[in-house]
């Protein structure tokens, strides 16, 4: 038995409120780890945090994340999964990273989204939806939905998880010991 954890983001900024009142969510960005800490992260998000427009496949630093927006909220969730679906995600995160360059931000696909129709831009991806098809690839989950319409919020609703962490990122950062749960109530 293993585990991989996704990581809740809830940033302030305009690009980010506009998706947190339409789709009615507190958190809007996840990212995937290989560890509690979320030391080792990846998602389709911004390659500097400061700039919302140029976005692909990232490798996360919550440091980045944290200098640009301090009062972050953050949950990191544990998932069970094999050894093998780990190494396979792993392998494909890598592999991803090699090309990142080739992966964006899909915003075509965000009305889409919006009025839950399917769509594939090979290449364009939300965060959610990378995500998703990358556990479903993995056998660790079966949406009730197509990948691409998946949002943050299936993720917290729909995927058996245990929260591990829940604050303000700079908490997170801080820690020295084990990360531990802290309250931080969300918006759902």
């Amino acid at each position: 038995m293993s585990h991989i954890y996704i990581a809740f983001v809830d940033t302030p900024g305009i690009f980010a409120s506009i998706i947190r009142n339409v789709l009615k969510q507190r958190y809007i960005h996840v990212a995937i780890g290989m560890d509690e800490r979320m030391e080792e992260a990846y998602s389709i998000g911004r390659r500097n945090p400061a700039i919302p427009f140029f976005a692909g496949f990232v490798k996360e630093d919550k440091r980045k994340i944290l200098k640009k927006y301090p009062y972050a909220g953050y949950m990191v969730c544990r998932i069970s999964c094999s050894i093998e679906q780990k190494e396979y995600i792993k392998e494909i995160l890598h592999r991803d990273f090699q090309n990142r360059y080739q992966y964006h931000y899909t915003i075509v696909g965000l009305p889409l989204i919006l009025f839950q129709l399917p769509f594939k831009q090979k290449y364009y991806h939300t965060c959610s939806s990378y995500l998703a098809k990358l556990l479903e690839d993995a056998g660790i989950c079966k949406w009730k939905k197509h990948t691409s319409i998946v949002t943050p919020k299936d993720f917290y609703k729909d995927l058996e998880k245990e929260v591990i962490f829940e604050g303000p990122l700079y908490y997170l950062v801080n820690q020295k010991e084990k990360i531990h749960r802290t309250e931080y109530s969300p918006l759902w």
